[in-house]
């Protein structure tokens, strides 16, 4: 049995880590470096990185944080935001990153995916999707559209046939996050997750909304994702890993454990 992840998002701003609600209302909370390093040795999964201004502001990635974290955190961590081309990619992924998250600039050149897949693999490309639910049409039949640029630009495009051209492109993992729930931590668009999912053969890990332990087992299990984003939950200590770690296998799913007392091995 694959065994589910716990992830955490971290998005950057200016070089701090920043939280917002349905992406309105950004605050600053703390040091991305640090808040990384104290998942890590609390036995998370994985770490996200996304610098939520670089699209909208036009600017390169924060590869300095990049370096940080690299320096710092030994489990696999994905770097997004800003990233227009495979050479972008490749700047995240010298700086230190396992993968890369293509948002913005894989909707507006669809080719680069398949571009950074050559480059670096498909295991490593990963597309980020924001998703916005909307009265269904003929350009966004199933009624969940995608935005970018931080939410900010609408795009008239169906965030279930995206998932599909992704994966065709190169894709090897998708990131669905509903700005809906993003930040209200009143639980993950199951519906929309479950879309997905079923649509691709690619692991899919679902983004916003989560709230509780509960939230996750629901969006695990009914939603059909491989791997879930928790933000607010652990950025303002209202959880702790081994806490939703435990829970969730507890109600079944097949986690991967956390070490019951884990030992930094980042160089001294």
């Amino acid at each position: 049995m694959l065994t589910k992840r716990v992830i955490s998002c971290l998005d950057v701003r200016d070089g701090k880590l920043a939280k917002s609600i349905q992406f309105q209302g950004t605050i600053d909370i703390g040091d991305p470096v640090e808040k990384a390093r104290e998942y890590y040795e609390a036995g998370l999964d994985e770490l996200v990185f996304y610098d939520i201004t670089a699209s909208h502001e036009g600017r390169g990635i924060m590869l300095e944080v990049v370096r940080r974290v690299a320096e710092q955190v030994f489990i696999p961590f994905s770097v997004g935001g800003g990233l227009k081309s495979a050479s972008d990619g490749g700047r995240v992924i010298e700086a230190g990153a396992e993968k890369v998250n293509y948002n913005s600039g894989a909707v507006e050149r669809p080719e680069v995916l398949s571009e950074a897949a050559r480059a670096f693999g498909v295991q490593a490309v990963v597309l980020s999707m924001d998703v916005l639910r909307t009265t269904p049409t003929l350009q966004v039949p199933s009624g969940f559209e995608v935005v970018t640029h931080g939410g900010r630009q609408r795009r008239g495009l169906d965030a279930i046939e995206w998932a599909r051209q992704a994966e065709q492109l190169g894709a090897g993992e998708i990131v669905v996050n509903s700005i809906d729930a993003d930040g209200t931590r009143q639980g993950y668009d199951v519906e929309l997750t479950r879309q997905i999912a079923d649509a691709v053969s690619l692991p899919v890990i679902a983004s916003g909304g989560g709230g509780t332990c509960e939230h996750l087992r629901e969006v695990l299990q009914q939603g059909h994702a491989d791997a879930a984003l928790v933000a607010s939950m652990l950025h303002y200590g209202s959880h702790t890993v081994a806490e939703i770690k435990s829970y969730l296998s507890q109600q079944g799913l097949a986690i991967r454990s956390s070490p019951p007392a884990f030992v930094s091995t980042r160089a001294k």
